[in-house]
C-alpha cells in the first residue's frame, strides 16, 4: 500500500495594481520549497497561486492608464505568472479571479451557502476605509496621526449600506480550532496574535461594497444589483474555486476535502486568513485548511518593500542579474524567521559566494576529484566511519521542512553548517596531498563524502536549476539522480566537478 499523501500548498494572491516585487517572490519561493519537499517525499502535490483582480486599487491603476480594468489586470497578471521561469517555480495552477471561468460560480455558491445559514444581513455603516488594505479600520487601529500602519496613508471616511457577515457567531469555534491546533498557525507568535484578536471580541464585517464606489468592478451580490462582493470575500474563495468548488468537478473533493491543505501568507493579512476565511468556510460547511504558515516582510532601508513606496525590486531582474539559485538561496537562508529582513544586493551576493561557491562548490569539487583520482572515478562501497555517520546525520536532519517544523524552517540554515563542515574536512584532507594510509578509512571518506553530497538532495528544493545541471559533471547520471533522491551513490561513476556557483 502506498504511503503517499495529497498535499495542497497555496500562496496568497496579490493585487495586480503594479509589477511584482521581491516581497512577492519570497512567498512564492517559500511555497515552492514546501511543494518540492513533499513531492520529493513521494506525496501527490498541488501548488496553487494566482492574482487578485477584484480591488479598487486595480480600478484606479486602470483609470490612471486610460484602459479598462480587465485590460489592466490581464496585463499585470501576466507578469506574475511570468515569474515561473526566472524564479524556477513549480506551481501547478495559476488563477486569475476576474477571467478564470472557475471562479465566479464558486464565489456565487459560497455566498449562497453562507446566506442559507442566515449569516448575512444588510445595514448602514460608516467607517474609515484604507484602499491599500481594502479594509475598514477603527480609530484605535491607526497610528497616532491617523494613518494606516501598513501603507502610511490616511483611510477615507465611508458611509453606505452594505451586507455584513456574522463573524461574531463563530468566535468560540475559531478560538477552539486555533487553541487546539486543529487549525495550526505557525510560528507560535502569530498563533498568539490571532488568539488575542479573537478573545478581544469579534465584530461582524462588511462583505459587500456599493457598485458606485467599486466603479462597477467586481462580482455582483446575488439578488442585489446595487452591490458587489467585497474583494476579500471574493479573493479568499480562490483557494476553493481553483480546484473546482461551484462545479461538478471531482477534483475539488480530491484536492480539497481529501488533501492536507496549507496556506503560505504574509503577516499583514493574517486576520483575513486565520479568522475571516475559516469562519466563512464553517458557515458554508466546507473543510478548513489545516495549517497557515506566516512569513515576515522584506524591507529596504528599514521600510517595507512595496509598490507604493517605490523601493520594489523586480525579482525577474534580480534573477537575471545574480542568478536564480543565488536569489532563492538568499531568500531561504538569510531571511529571518522572526522579524523583518532588510534586502540589499551586497548581502545577496555575499551569501551566494560564501555558501554556494566557497562551501558547496568546493566541497562537491574536492569530493568528486578525489574519487576520480584515488578510486578511478567510482564511488567505493564502504561502511561509513564515525565521522561520516555524524556528517550524514547532520545533512539528513538539516533543513526542518516537515509540516510540523515550518516555523524553524523553510530555510537553508540547517544545510549550511553541514555543507560547511564537510567542506572544511575535505579541504584539510586535500592539503595533505595524499590519500589516507588506511585503505578502509580512505574508502569510507570517499564514499561518505559522496553520500553526503548526494544526501544534500535538499538542495534540489532550494536550487532546482543547479541540481538539474549536476548530472552534467557525472558519468552515469541516472544513478546520481536516483541516489540523490533515495539512499546511496555507491557504484556511480563520477568525474571532477568544475562548476562554480554565482
Amino acid at each position: 500500500m502506498s504511503s503517499s499523501r495529497r498535499y495542497t500548498v497555496m500562496t496568497a494572491i496579490p493585487y495586480v495594481n503594479g509589477r511584482p516585487h521581491v516581497g512577492h517572490a519570497l512567498e512564492l519561493v517559500q511555497a515552492d520549497v514546501l511543494a518540492r519537499h513533499r513531492r520529493q517525499c513521494g506525496d501527490e502535490v498541488r501548488f496553487q497561486t494566482g492574482t487578485d483582480d477584484n480591488a479598487l486599487k486595480n480600478v484606479q491603476g486602470a483609470e490612471a492608464e486610460g484602459i479598462t480594468p480587465q485590460e489592466y489586470v490581464a496585463r499585470v497578471a501576466e507578469r506574475f505568472a511570468g515569474l515561473r521561469e526566472p524564479l524556477d517555480l513549480s506551481f501547478d495552477d495559476f488563477i486569475n479571479t476576474s477571467s478564470d471561468p472557475r471562479h465566479r460560480p464558486g464565489v456565487d455558491k459560497l455566498w449562497a451557502a453562507c446566506a442559507a445559514r442566515g449569516d448575512f444581513y444588510k445595514k448602514a455603516y460608516s467607517g474609515l476605509y484604507c484602499v491599500g488594505c481594502e479594509r475598514f479600520y477603527t480609530a484605535d487601529e491607526l497610528t497616532p496621526d491617523g494613518h494606516c500602519e501598513e501603507h502610511g496613508t490616511a483611510p477615507e471616511p465611508v458611509e453606505e449600506s452594505n451586507w455584513f457577515f456574522r463573524l461574531s457567531r463563530y468566535q468560540d469555534a475559531l478560538e477552539e480550532l486555533i487553541s487546539s491546533d486543529r487549525l495550526r498557525i505557525e510560528p507560535a507568535t502569530r498563533k498568539r496574535e490571532v488568539l488575542s484578536f479573537i478573545r478581544a471580541g469579534l465584530e461582524d464585517f462588511s462583505v459587500s461594497r456599493s457598485v458606485a464606489r467599486a466603479r462597477g468592478w467586481g462580482i455582483p451580490v446575488p439578488g442585489d444589483p446595487g452591490q458587489v462582493i467585497y474583494v476579500w470575500y471574493d479573493a479568499l474563495a480562490n483557494y476553493i474555486t481553483a480546484p473546482g468548488y461551484g462545479t461538478d468537478d471531482p477534483q475539488f473533493t480530491y484536492w480539497w476535502d481529501e488533501s492536507e491543505r496549507v496556506h503560505v501568507i504574509g503577516k499583514g493579512i493574517i486576520r483575513f486568513h486565520a479568522v475571516y476565511w475559516p469562519a466563512m468556510l464553517l458557515s458554508a460547511g466546507v473543510s478548513l485548511p489545516g495549517t497557515i504558515f506566516v512569513h515576515e516582510y522584506l524591507t529596504a532601508g528599514g521600510e517595507k518593500i512595496s509598490k507604493s513606496a517605490g523601493n520594489a525590486e523586480d525579482p525577474a531582474d534580480l534573477a537575471t542579474r545574480y542568478g536564480t539559485d543565488a536569489l532563492r538561496w538568499w531568500m531561504l537562508c538569510e531571511v529571518a524567521r522572526f522579524g523583518d529582513t532588510d534586502y540589499t544586493a551586497p548581502r545577496l551576493v555575499n551569501r551566494a559566494n560564501e555558501d554556494l561557491a566557497n562551501n558547496l562548490g568546493n566541497f562537491v569539487n574536492r569530493t568528486a576529484s578525489m574519487i576520480h583520482r584515488y578510486r578511478n572515478g567510482v564511488v567505493p562501497s564502504s561502511e561509513a566511519g564515525t565521522t561520516e555517520v555524524a556528517a550524514l546525520r547532520q545533512v539528513r536532519s538539516g533543513p526542518s521542512l516537515g509540516p510540523c517544523h515550518h516555523s524553524r524552517g523553510v530555510t537553508g540554515e540547517g544545510l549550511r553548517p553541514a555543507v560547511g563542515a564537510r567542506n572544511r574536512r575535505s579541504a584539510r584532507r586535500c592539503r595533505s596531498g595524499s590519500p589516507p594510509r588506511d585503505a578502509a578509512r580512505n574508502r569510507s571518506r570517499r564514499s561518505g563524502g559522496m553520500r553526503a553530497t548526494s544526501r544534500v538532495r535538499f538542495l534540489r528544493l532550494f536550487q532546482p536549476h543547479r541540481c538539474r545541471s549536476a548530472p552534467a559533471s557525472t558519468r552515469g547520471s541516472p544513478g546520481w539522480a536516483r541516489s540523490a533522491a533515495t539512499s546511496s551513490p555507491i557504484g556511480v561513476s563520477v568525474s571532477a566537478y568544475s562548476g562554480k556557483a554565482s
